[in-house]
């Protein structure tokens, strides 16, 4: 077989509606996503995609930057991408691993196109031909028709029903860490009442103190629960949580290299691992950390880090060739109104997406889609993730100790 070889790396900013901003511990995603997508071009007129959080002119630099170290490289050789672009003895002053994940992508899309066969046949072949999601439930503001507002416990559990009716979901995530403790336990309680029998996990975000955590998951103990995620923050404190609560504790935030995955292990903070194609580094490493948690007895779950349907395809075949994938995946996908692939969004059928049997990721971009979004990103900009348009002034803290209250309906003006 020819060798293919890197041609042209292109990067281009989106920013993608949702139904409504959502609300999280560090702030909001305001009504939208804003992600960069890069496209890698071979000289043989293959073209790969990719996809990462944030976008503007310093993201889209620090992709097409990368051309001097991979023009002419090997699209095969992706261990020595890796080394080019992320080597481990530099990372301290250029940590390249969300792009390098990005680049990672394309190359397997390119690998997949040139052999005729889906990403996941040549990642050790799938064991599973559709990947089932959680329902992934937030506190919202209200979108710019005034809708789809989520403060109480009756707007959650009526948006957790509709979307349940939608797309059938059976697991339930709820992302806290917005309204005090005490008032989520509510919410999370008043779930589990609503969908007896279906499983359930809740998020805060590191924003909790050990004492708020140890109260929530003693409170929820006896609850069909998956797992407790995230509710402080460092593995010292989450295995310190462990001794009290008799929950399985999961991460995306400590557990998302190597290093602190062999922390992890020698340390057992957590028992679930979440592992996020992006913050990974790409499909490859989260597959081969899949394997190392199963050698040592721990969990391992997909995580959702805000996707188009770039990445979720990138979701979908990892989930499609772990043996050991124990809980459903998050996505944040259900959210938005719409996406840049061609054919619309992909559909939930009974919880679960199929994983594409196109060759390479299996999408494709519908250009016209690409280009309103980059106008729309070029009009609206980014916005700062860690700022609650709700609260001017608000800073997150850790842990929080300044709630928002969930009986004030005020509401910012977004777009």
């Amino acid at each position: 077989m020819s060798r293919t070889r890197i041609a042209a790396i292109r990067a281009t900013p989106v920013t993608v509606p949702l139904e409504a901003p959502l609300r999280h511990s560090n702030g909001a995603h305001w009504g939208r996503f804003v992600r960069t997508l890069v496209e890698v071009e071979t000289d043989d007129s293959y073209v790969g995609l990719g996809e990462f959080g944030g976008g503007g002119e310093a993201a889209s630099a620090a992709v097409t930057g990368l051309l001097s170290y991979l023009k002419g490289h090997d699209v095969f050789r992706l261990e020595a991408m890796r080394y080019a672009i992320c080597n481990p003895t530099a990372s301290l002053y250029n940590n390249r691993t969300q792009i390098h994940a990005a680049l990672e992508f394309a190359c397997l899309d390119i690998i997949g196109q040139k052999l005729g066969i889906p990403v996941s046949e040549f990642l050790g072949g799938r064991v599973r031909d559709h990947v089932e999601f959680a329902s992934y439930l937030f506190f919202r503001y209200a979108g710019a028709d005034g809708q789809g507002e989520v403060r109480t416990v009756e707007q959650l559990v009526a948006h957790a029903q509709a979307l349940k009716a939608r797309h059938g979901f059976r697991s339930h995530k709820l992302k806290g860490g917005v309204f005090a403790p005490r008032y989520e336990l509510d919410c999370y309680q008043t779930l589990a009442q609503t969908f007896p029998g279906e499983r359930l996990r809740h998020d805060p975000n590191c924003a909790w103190s050990l004492a708020d955590a140890i109260e929530f998951g003693r409170a929820i103990e006896s609850l069909n629960n998956d797992y407790f995620e995230d509710p402080v923050f460092g593995m010292p404190q989450l295995a310190r949580l462990r001794e009290f609560v008799r929950i399985p504790v999961a991460t995306n935030t400590v557990v998302v290299n190597f290093e602190q995955l062999a922390a992890n292990v020698a340390q057992r903070a957590v028992d679930v691992v979440l592992l996020d194609t992006t913050f990974w580094g790409g499909i490859r490493p989260c597959i081969k950390a899949a394997g190392i948690c199963d050698t040592f007895g721990l969990g391992v779950a997909v995580h959702s880090s805000g996707e188009l349907g770039v990445q979720l395809a990138t979701m979908l075949h990892l989930g499609a060739v772990i043996p050991n994938l124990g809980y459903s995946a998050d996505a944040h996908y259900h959210h938005l109104v719409d996406d840049v692939i061609e054919g619309g969004p992909m559909r939930y059928v009974n919880g679960s997406i199929a994983v594409p049997d196109g060759p390479g990721l299996g999408v494709k971009l519908d250009r016209t889609k690409v280009e309103r979004y980059h106008e729309l990103f070029l009009e609206l900009g980014p916005y700062p993730y860690d700022r609650d348009p709700g609260r001017p002034g608000w800073y997150p803290l850790v842990p929080n100790a300044d709630w928002a209250d969930p009986a004030n309906g005020a509401q910012p003006v977004l777009r």
